[in-house]
C-alpha cells in the first residue's frame, strides 16, 4: 500500500527550496509541473484522461486484453526504465502500454479498470517517427501525450531512404529516461521480424537503464496498421512483460542487438513460410 501511495507523490525538481518545494509536494495533478521539454504535465494528464475512455473500450471491451508478467512492474523505479517491444500498429500498441502503466500506478498488474484515468501516470514516454506523429490531428494529439520524436534515417513516407542519423534522438531519449519510463520499438517498423536498429543498443549502453522486454500479440489482427480502426473485434490482445534485465559495459553493440532481438522474440522462425501462410489467412 505504501508503495502505491508513493506513486501519487510529486517529485519536485531539485532547484526548488523552502515553501516552493513544500507546495510542489501538494501538486498531485501537476498544475505547476513541466517535463524536460517544457510541456505541462497537467495538460498531458487531461489528454490521457480524455483519450483514455474511448481507447479503453477498444482494447478491453471491444477486444480482450490479457496482461502477463505485470508483477514485474511492481518494484521498478520511477526513472531510467526502458521498455523494449515488438511493434504491430502505429498507435494501439503504445496506447495499451499507457493504460497498463496508469493501472500499475494504482496497483493493478493483471487487469485494468479505467478509474485510474482520474490521476494517470504522466511520466511515460514513447519513441515515435516524426513523420508519423505529424500526419494528422489525432497523431498530433497523441504526440502531446508523450512522444519522443525521431527522424528515421532509413525510411520515410513508406520508402527506403538513406540520410544522416538524427543526432538529437539519443539526447531526447536520455531526457525521457531521466524523467520517467520510456517505451521504444527497436525495429522501427510494424513489420514482423524486421532487424533491430543499433540506436536502441546505443541508448542501452550509454544510459544503462533497467530494460523490460515486452512481447505483444493480437494487435495486428484486431486493428488496421494505424491502430485507429478495427479489423476484427473480440480479438485476444496479449501483452507479456518479461523479467527486467541489465546490460553491462563489456557487451558490444552487436551483442546487445542480438540479445534484444531474442528477448522480444523477433528472430526469424525456421518455419517462416508456414508463418506467412497462416498470417495471410488471418
Amino acid at each position: 500500500m505504501l508503495n502505491i501511495l508513493k506513486n501519487f507523490m510529486p517529485s519536485p525538481p531539485p532547484h526548488l527550496t523552502g515553501w516552493k518545494r513544500f507546495l510542489a509536494y501538494l501538486d498531485i495533478l501537476g498544475l505547476f509541473q513541466f517535463d524536460p521539454w517544457g510541456n505541462s504535465m497537467f495538460i498531458k494528464r487531461i489528454i490521457i484522461f480524455v483519450s483514455g475512455w474511448p481507447t479503453y473500450w477498444r482494447i478491453a471491451v471491444a477486444n480482450k486484453l490479457k496482461i502477463e508478467g505485470g508483477e514485474h512492474l511492481k518494484d521498478l523505479p520511477n526513472t531510467n526504465v526502458l521498455f523494449i517491444s515488438n511493434h504491430q500498429t502505429y498507435f494501439a500498441d503504445v496506447i495499451t502500454f499507457y493504460h497498463i502503466f496508469c493501472g500499475a500506478k494504482w496497483g493493478m498488474f493483471k487487469k485494468i479498470y479505467p478509474f485510474y484515468l482520474c490521476i494517470p501516470r504522466a511520466k511515460s514516454y514513447y519513441v515515435a517517427a516524426k513523420e508519423t506523429m505529424k500526419s494528422g490531428f489525432l497523431p498530433k494529439v497523441f504526440s502531446m501525450a508523450g512522444a519522443i520524436l525521431v527522424e528515421r534515417s532509413w525510411r520515410a513516407k513508406g520508402e527506403n531512404i538513406k540520410r544522416d542519423v538524427d543526432s538529437s534522438a539519443g539526447e531526447n531519449v536520455e531526457q525521457g529516461l531521466n524523467f520517467g519510463w520510456v517505451v521504444t520499438f527497436p525495429q522501427g517498423t510494424t513489420s514482423p521480424y524486421a532487424p533491430i536498429r543499433k540506436g536502441t543498443a546505443h541508448i542501452i549502453k550509454h544510459n544503462k537503464p533497467i530494460v523490460v522486454p515486452v512481447v505483444i500479440d493480437g494487435f495486428r489482427r484486431a486493428f488496421n496498421k494505424t491502430g485507429l480502426s478495427y479489423k476484427k473485434r473480440n480479438t485476444n490482445l496479449k501483452v507479456r512483460f518479461k523479467q527486467p534485465i541489465y546490460f553491462n559495459d563489456n557487451q558490444s553493440l552487436e551483442e546487445i542487438v542480438e540479445i534484444v532481438s531474442d528477448i522480444i522474440e523477433q528472430n526469424i522462425p525456421e518455419n517462416i513460410a508456414e508463418w506467412r501462410e497462416e498470417n495471410s489467412n488471418s
